[in-house]
């Protein structure tokens, strides 16, 4: 594990690369969308490998860095669903009511896309997993998924989504959740339910 990073330090990296991410993000939908003419399209290539060049001149020993601050929070700087320098991350912005119901609203454009136009499953579990296991948090205790058990209701079209989890009930160290994702129209596409497990301390 790499030496633990002052927290002033973290905020500081997450102001520069925070940014950085954003454009990430907005260059993949670009390409993805883009008729530009051949000239353009060649000195963007030349662009992106000129920047890569940039970021790599200093790069962390680690292939897969685990980041911690000095007062134990890790940095999730990689995470798929919420990672902060990672523009595949759509990212997922959490928010937990008193009952622990977790919701999340976000737009997923054309980097998500399994069948034309909709969301692809994997991508929509990927959703109800994060979203599901956040409903087992405890402070000092993560939660872990048992299983994961997905109903694909209707498709799910790109753009705005709402995702919501809640918990069914608790048994000792495991938690029992259920959620769905639903289109701009209210509609639910999909459902889960999903057990996750919290380590016991050693």
């Amino acid at each position: 594990m790499s030496a633990p990073i002052d927290p002033d330090d973290a905020r500081r990296s997450a102001e520069l690369y925070g940014p950085l991410t954003q454009s990430l993000r907005r260059l993949v939908d670009m390409t993805i969308r883009s008729e530009a003419e051949a000239d353009d399209v060649r000195r963007a290539h030349e662009l992106i490998d000129e920047a890569a060049g940039l970021l790599g001149a200093r790069l962390h020993p680690d292939e897969y860095p685990v980041r911690m601050t000095t007062e134990g929070r890790m940095l999730t700087w990689g995470n798929v669903a919420i990672g902060l320098r990672n523009a595949i991350a759509p990212p997922l912005e959490l928010r937990r009511d008193e009952t622990g119901r977790v919701t999340t609203d976000l737009v997923l454009g054309a980097a998500y896309e399994g069948p034309a136009g909709h969301v692809h499953g994997g991508v929509s579990a990927l959703l109800l997993d994060h979203v599901l296991g956040a409903t087992a948090h405890r402070p000092g205790f993560q939660a872990f998924t048992g299983t994961l058990t997905i109903r694909y209701v209707a498709p799910t079209p790109l753009g705005a989504l709402h995702v919501e989890a809640w918990i069914d009930r608790d048994e000792g160290s495991k938690t029992f959740a259920l959620g769905r994702i639903t289109d701009a129209h209210g509609t639910v596409t999909v459902e889960a339910e999903g057990i996750f497990i919290r380590p016991k301390r050693r």
